[in-house]
């Protein structure tokens, strides 16, 4: 089923949660709302799920072409999995799955075999087919989450949202859900929207990321598009490590290094303040300068982080201090020590107005 978001607005008091947003979401798509907090990526959820509606007369939600801005959530034929797995403490994981199946109004509710047979196919997708008589509380959080999951599929909604669906479990058992996820989405393909501030979570798991922040939408892209081109400096820095320069366009090419260099899509500007912007892998650390864009800057902190070493340096042409990370081989190469002066070379960046 498609979602199309037409010009939403939502205010609560005097804040503003949502900003004129637009969004379309293709049937069978995993979409990532990702953003910090309050960049307005729940609400969104909540407003498509009907558990809040627009300002009256700002913006209208559709699913699959029918008008349901004002809509309860009942009525969207909806699942939901949230960060707190919201699982009933009374209820075996069996009865938790076939809770939906079994309030329902009697002319549509299942017989009890055929509840049987959708909890037990649902038990096999999420791989817990053993534990279908414990409890939540005899439950790994990555467990339950999966049986949160189960629950909300149980009754075959048109479309699944998920709110920070990892949120509260440990580093390792996340990595392994998110892919886990994104295996059952390629067997399953309902559409799903899922809200989460983590940018690797976004990027390993979605077919697209739609970067949100303030209420507003800043760029929409499969995961590639968004981190190798992101549209403004919020967008870059919020997609992972980047280091920051600040430097000038003079004649349409940057000057950094005492050296003029190629400045994409800023050809047109001449003796204005600008911001490069570079991921840390696409920055090599020298004892020279190797050609390519670069600053000279003196060491002034060496931190050794397992096979990462990061390097705490100041610009020898304003003093700025820069955070760099280079290989530990490297760094054994290298050597540098507090006060040595070293090159921080670009082999690529993106170049920004001051004001962008």
């Amino acid at each position: 089923m498609s979602v199309q978001v037409n010009n939403l607005t939502k205010r609560f008091g005097s804040f503003t949660a949502l900003r004129n947003v637009s969004l379309a979401v293709k049937p069978g798509e995993l979409l990532a709302l990702l953003g910090p907090s309050g960049s307005g990526k729940t609400t969104l959820l909540r407003m498509i799920g009907g558990l809040e509606f627009p300002d009256e007369g700002e913006g209208s939600i559709y699913l699959h072409e029918k008008d349901v801005t004002m809509q309860p959530a009942g009525a969207r034929e909806i699942g939901f999995v949230f960060q707190h797995y919201a699982l009933f403490r009374h209820l075996s994981v069996f009865e938790n799955i076939a809770f939906g199946l079994r309030v329902r109004p009697r002319s549509r509710r299942p017989g009890e075999a055929e509840i049987a047979k959708k909890v037990q196919s649902l038990l096999k997708l999420i791989q817990l087919e053993e534990l279908a008589g414990r409890y939540p509380h005899q439950l790994s959080g990555g467990q339950r989450q999966r049986v949160a999951l189960a629950r909300a599929l149980a009754v075959d909604p048109k479309v699944l949202l998920l709110d920070e669906p990892f949120g509260a479990l440990d580093a390792k058992v996340r990595k392994e859900l998110r892919k886990w996820i994104r295996r059952l989405h390629d067997e399953i393909h309902v559409t799903s929207i899922f809200v989460t501030h983590d940018q690797d979570e976004a990027l390993e798991v979605a077919d697209r990321v739609v970067v949100m922040n303030e209420g507003r939408i800043e760029q929409v892209g499969t995961p590639d598009e968004v981190y190798d081109s992101p549209v403004n400096p919020f967008v870059f820095g919020f997609l992972g490590r980047a280091i920051t320069l600040e430097a000038r366009v003079v004649a349409g090419r940057l000057s950094l290094g005492g050296k003029l260099h190629p400045a994409p899509g800023l050809e047109a500007i001449s003796d204005s303040p600008v911001k490069v912007f570079a991921r840390p892998q696409d920055v090599t650390v020298s004892a020279d300068a190797n050609g390519s864009p670069h600053i000279q800057a003196s060491v002034k902190r060496v931190n050794l982080a397992g096979p990462i070493v990061y390097l705490e340096l100041e610009r020898l042409d304003g003093g700025a201090i820069l955070e760099v990370e280079i290989p530990s081989d490297h760094s054994r190469q290298l050597r540098p020590r507090p006060g040595d002066r070293l090159y921080l070379n670009l082999k690529k960046y993106k170049v920004f107005p001051e004001a962008a």
